[in-house]
């Protein structure tokens, strides 16, 4: 596996390649990798001729410079790991390679109204930085597809939009979750997690599914108000929002037969670690 650093290095490395008629596959990520990621690197080797995957916690997404400061960082652990998955390439960049200084780099999208909703709501600006990082790390790798993950659906369907508005060549291909045993999405943030506020942790999805199977049974809104319920009982876990949505716009809807495409999404606080999850209805 080859390491970059360096974005120029990468860069000449991989013009070398697309000169070779050489297709890649790439995975951004912010590292402390687990099997989601490495699903996600699965895929983007069967979907290419070489495999990227890049570790950088960027901090321009975090708006919350505490929650920025706990990410967990564990490249060498990482860098293990990927060698024994057959990585191909590693970009493991400073902030100064990524963001070079006095260099403009472009975060004004139109989203279409996508980063308005839930995570947008919530987490006010999160989305610009999410935007600005992915398109500067395509400008850099300019790979033939990025592989992102189903439990960040939102972010998933603004980076839809940033191909498209880009003009970019790039494919997206979106992963389904992968969970534990018990249900739990996969997150690098579970490894905060205490041992009693594990045991907790599966509500969420089993709360999701609970709703899922009330289609048709009860209205909408009172499914959300029962679950929001059933999530915060006990006190250890804390509903940030829990709302169904227009699968494709994102837009919240407020009965089942307003979309035919539906997904339910969830951010929940569980001790000092925040977890995100959804499921397509």
């Amino acid at each position: 596996m080859y390491i970059f650093r360096k974005t120029a290095d990468l860069e000449r490395y991989l013009k070398r390649q697309k000169e070779n008629g050489l297709k890649s596959a790439f995975v951004p990520t912010m590292g402390a990798l687990h099997e989601g990621h490495f699903s996600l690197l699965a895929i983007a080797q069967e979907e290419s001729d070489f495999s990227i995957v890049s570790i950088f916690v960027n901090p321009t997404q975090f708006d919350d410079k505490k929650d920025l400061e706990k990410y967990p960082r564990k490249d060498e652990e990482d860098i293990r790991a990927l060698v024994t998955r057959g990585c191909d390439v590693l970009y493991l960049p400073s902030p100064e390679e990524v963001y070079p200084p006095d260099s403009h780099i472009k975060s004004d999208f139109d989203l279409g109204g996508l980063d308005r909703p839930m995570e947008g709501a919530h987490r006010p600006g999160h989305f610009n930085g999410v935007v600005q990082v992915v398109n500067r790390l395509l400008e850099i790798v300019q790979p033939s597809s990025i592989i992102m993950g189903q439990k960040d659906y939102q972010q998933a369907a603004i980076i839809r939009r940033l191909l498209e508005v880009t003009e970019s060549e790039t494919e997206l291909v979106v992963a389904p979750i992968i969970r534990e045993e018990d249900g739990l999405a996969m997150s690098s943030r579970n490894v905060r997690l205490s041992e009693s506020e594990r045991k907790v942790a599966p509500k969420i999805q089993e709360t999701l599914q609970w709703v899922k199977a009330q289609k048709g049974k009860k209205p909408l809104e009172l499914v959300l108000k029962e679950a929001v319920a059933k999530i915060n009982e006990g006190n250890q876990l804390r509903v940030d929002y829990l709302e169904m949505a227009n699968a494709q716009s994102l837009e919240v809807v407020k009965n089942w037969e307003d979309s035919e495409a539906l997904v339910l999404c969830t951010a929940v606080h569980l001790g000092p670690v925040r977890l995100i999850d959804n499921v397509l209805i």
